[in-house]
């Protein structure tokens, strides 16, 4: 069961919403609904849903309605029309009271402009929602603290604001944030004013954050090499609408239309795609059945020179050259005796970037496996230089060296 869902979630501001929802159904663009009806289309027609522990992040450009759908999720904003469910409750429908519960329990937001009090110190901040929620003060103190402490901030607790960096300050706000132990936690543009090196610090921290937590949370970015970098599956929004919804990897080699194309044309592939994602078939033996005179006639079969070894359950146990399996034949050996154990290997999850000084001035081919040892596939040198050169397909010397 989605966690979050919305469905058909329309929002207009302005007093001729019919004309400009009629306007935006013939694909007419957002300034000239604006120019003709004084109307503006923040989202139109919005449907997806998110997974529980799911980092699900929402981008665009300025005027995208990514941050106009943050802010409906948790009624901010009022929809226009359209639906959003939290555990199959609709959000939309609820009155004050119940929307009131909701944020204090389910929901949680995490701004760009931090937010944090500068006379209150730093436990005192993190202590405010559950302070509005009429937590006595001995419980707010030690969930504050918890909070601080996941954050690897509980030594500056009494510290306040203007003695911290901005990256710091940043992480008190998710602090904060996780201190009423929300199952969704909500990050409009949350570290889009900080400096590059430690906007990558806080992204390190929210993903090392998650792994802990397991949260469910709405991230809004306009930079995509943010999105990839920590979405499980990214939606991508141009002037109201969903372009695309699809993993980092999906919507790289996969844009739905035009505009997605023009929009991840200048990303660095090799920092997305992984050995998975490159790799080729192996040709393989098994050496718990095959023989010398088996494996040798397939090597002349497939034009190669060498195999690599497997179990019955493919699980990964060395390579096997013609030398060796001639070796093997003439002194009536079995394949497991002969084989190089020695093998080079890379784990399926390795970044293409990693994988490059590995194997570039190798010829041969690197394996690659699952998390468990089993062979999944082989990397080639041409596979790895095409991904660098955002080719298409390896080049002719990555495809001699296939093995």
């Amino acid at each position: 069961m989605s966690k979050v869902r919305v469905e058909h979630l329309t929002k207009v501001f302005g007093k001729t919403q019919q004309q400009a929802l009629e306007m935006i159904q013939q694909n007419e663009s957002k300034n000239k609904i604006f120019e003709a009806t004084g109307s503006t289309v923040g989202v139109y027609d919005v449907g997806f849903e998110v997974e529980e522990g799911e980092i699900f992040v929402v981008m665009g450009l300025s005027g995208s309605g990514k941050s106009t759908l943050i802010r409906l999720i948790n009624r901010l904003i009022n929809p226009t029309s359209g639906n959003i469910y939290i555990d199959d409750e609709d959000v939309s429908k609820m009155d004050k009271k119940q929307l009131r519960e909701v944020r204090r329990h389910k929901i949680n937001m995490v701004f760009q402009n931090f937010g944090l009090f500068p006379n209150r110190t730093i436990v005192e901040n993190t202590e405010y929602g559950l302070e509005v929620r009429g937590i006595d003060k001995e419980e707010r103190k030690e969930l504050a603290e918890k909070a601080l402490d996941n954050s690897g901030l509980l030594s500056f607790k009494d510290q306040y604001p203007n003695q911290l960096s901005g990256g710091m300050q940043q992480r008190v706000g998710l602090a904060r944030a996780l201190a009423n132990d929300p199952e969704i936690l909500l990050m409009d543009e949350a570290f889009s004013a900080l400096d590059p090196l430690i906007r990558r610090e806080m992204q390190d921290e929210l993903l090392k954050l998650q792994e802990r937590v397991q949260k469910t949370i709405i991230f809004i970015t306009h930079d995509l090499n943010e999105a990839l970098r920590i979405g499980d599956r990214i939606a991508l929004m141009k002037d109201g609408k969903l372009m695309q919804i699809g993993t980092g990897e999906e919507i790289l080699t996969h844009p739905a239309n035009e505009f997605v194309r023009e929009f991840v044309e200048d990303v660095d592939r090799s920092k997305v795609l992984t050995a998975e994602n490159i790799m080729v078939p192996a040709f393989t033996t098994n050496i718990e059945i095959d023989g010398p005179n088996v494996a040798l006639k397939r090597m002349r079969t497939e034009e190669v020179s060498m195999l690599l070894a497997v179990d019955r359950k493919r699980y990964l146990k060395g390579s096997l050259t013609a030398e060796s399996a001639l070796e093997a034949r003439n002194k009536d050996l079995p394949l497991k005796q002969v084989i190089d154990k020695n093998v080079r290997k890379v784990d399926k999850n390795m970044l293409v970037t990693e994988i490059f000084s590995l194997i570039y001035n190798s010829a041969a081919p690197l394996a690659v496996v699952d998390d468990k040892d089993r062979l999944v596939g082989v990397i080639i040198r041409g596979s790895v230089i095409g991904a660098l050169t955002n080719q298409a397909d390896a080049n002719e010397e990555g495809v001699a060296l296939s093995v």
